[in-house]
């Protein structure tokens, strides 16, 4: 099931919109506090955002530059400032499409499925993981920290990926392992070492200290 984020400060469009998608099968949130809506974009991690420009606190140009800046989800702008100069600035920022209001849900519902069917019939869904400011992008293997970006190798984004899905817990050196390399064969413990901390300075060097923290023989952990 695809999730929809909604990002309209009028309630009444906001949940008309809503009501209608999951009646096709979607999965569909809209945003009440628009002075965090980043936030809840990454714990909800949406496969496609509805977005209008003219917002509380911030416009709707400014969060989909944000946007891109984790992530290459689907963004269809929905306003009814539709002049030709506010439509080629939401496609400049990174928008996919734009709906002038008013508009016919039908004709949105068909915008959507296209939208969705031509990103990810092939490419997948995206999915966020966040901690303590860092979010972490495993469709593009990327981790973004105040506003800094830095690649992620295979290695790093599992041991990222195992740690971050057990945040508060200790995981053991061997089910890192297990998961990084997957083989009955054996690996040199160093190995594990050499990438840790390949990776800890990696993210040291962003301003992400302390990250990932040594549980002396048990394992590793992030809290």
């Amino acid at each position: 099931m695809y999730k929809i984020l909604i990002v309209e400060d009028d309630m009444v469009i906001a949940k008309t919109v809503k009501t209608h998608l999951e009646s096709w099968g979607y999965e569909v949130e809209y945003i009440i506090d628009f002075q965090n809506v980043m936030s809840h974009f990454v714990s909800y991690d949406p496969q496609l955002v509805l977005l209008d420009i003219s917002l509380p606190f911030v416009n709707g140009f400014t969060l989909c530059n944000e946007i891109r800046k984790l992530s290459k989800v689907p963004i269809i702008f929905i306003s009814s400032a539709s002049d030709n100069m506010n439509i080629v600035m939401a496609i400049s920022m990174g928008g996919d499409d734009f709906i002038a209001k008013p508009f016919d849900l039908t004709i949105l519902t068909s915008k959507v499925q296209a939208l969705l069917r031509r990103t990810y019939d092939f490419t997948g869904q995206t999915n966020l993981l966040e901690h303590r400011g860092a979010i972490v992008n495993t469709s593009d293997a990327t981790l973004t920290y105040n506003g800094q970006k830095i690649d992620l190798t295979k290695n790093d984004q599992k041991i990222l990926h195992v740690l971050l899905e057990n945040k508060g817990k200790t995981v053991s050196r061997d089910v890192l392992m297990t998961r990084l390399w997957e083989t009955d064969s054996f690996i040199d413990d160093n190995t594990l070492t050499v990438n840790i901390n390949r990776l800890r300075k990696k993210l040291e060097a962003i301003g992400l200290h302390d990250f990932i923290k040594t549980k002396k023989g048990l394992g590793y952990l992030v809290d």
